[in-house]
């Protein structure tokens, strides 16, 4: 996992986790990446310092301070570094219980996703609730068949 400070057009400063560089260079391209203040799909990388940790350092190292500037001055007097991390907060809760929901209500079909989701979007088998993996190719040529699917939202402590 990857975490970028990004900023949007309109110069609204927020993070986002991403499985990789690539992931996040797909997601800004189809537009996915939005500013969570005002909604611009127009976000760049903001600059961030590099976390360097030394042979001797690892496993003690202790994690870089979480960014405390604003994007304006106004910002600054607002206090939306903690609105925005009470937002994130917010919106992790909201994701992991999305995904609680998912789990709980709907089958797991593992590697056959693809194979289950075309069957039932051609009426070879009924339709229920599915979810399981796919690969990005996978997705994509269902998505060129007309088949919704979408990814499960993962978060970085659900991989721990």
């Amino acid at each position: 996992m990857i975490r970028y400070a990004l900023h949007c057009d309109r110069k609204h400063a927020f993070e986002s986790w991403f499985q990789s560089s690539s992931a996040y260079d797909s997601q800004v391209k189809r537009k996915l990446v939005t500013c969570p203040i005002c909604g611009s799909a127009k976000v760049d990388k903001a600059i961030m310092a590099p976390r360097i940790i030394g042979k001797k350092g690892r496993g003690s190292a202790t994690p870089p301070p979480e960014p405390t500037t604003t994007s304006t001055p106004e910002a600054a007097q607002s206090g939306s570094t903690s609105l925005m991390m009470a937002q994130e907060r917010e919106l992790r809760t909201k994701l992991k219980e999305l995904r609680d929901h998912i789990v709980k209500n709907a089958d797991n079909v593992g590697e056959r996703f693809a194979n289950e989701a075309r069957a039932m979007h051609y009426g070879d088998k009924e339709h229920r609730p599915i979810y399981g993996e796919a690969s990005p190719d996978e997705a994509k040529s269902l998505i060129d068949e007309g088949i919704e699917v979408s990814p499960l939202p993962t978060l970085p402590e659900d991989r721990n």
